[in-house]
């Protein structure tokens, strides 16, 4: 802390992960690997509170296996 204002920490860049047990900074690639399971971990955890399962992929086209053979039946 500044007298006046917060000052950015020059060792972690400000993002305030470092390892566990010593004072050494994650490198800025390791900085965005762990962001991003903290990210996904946050949206399963947001889904099971809504009682939804698939938020955050993408949704496939299913085939509706009734033309001949299994394949897609399209109405044409």
């Amino acid at each position: 802390m500044g007298l006046f204002y917060e000052l950015v920490c020059t060792e972690c860049n400000g993002s305030g992960w470092v390892v566990r047990g010593s004072k050494l900074v994650l490198s800025s690639d390791e900085l965005v690997t762990q962001l991003s399971f903290k990210l996904q971990q946050t949206q399963r955890q947001i889904a099971a509170l809504k009682g939804q399962t698939n938020v955050a992929r993408p949704q496939r086209e299913q085939s509706n296996r009734l033309g001949a053979g299994g394949t897609n039946y399209t109405g044409d």
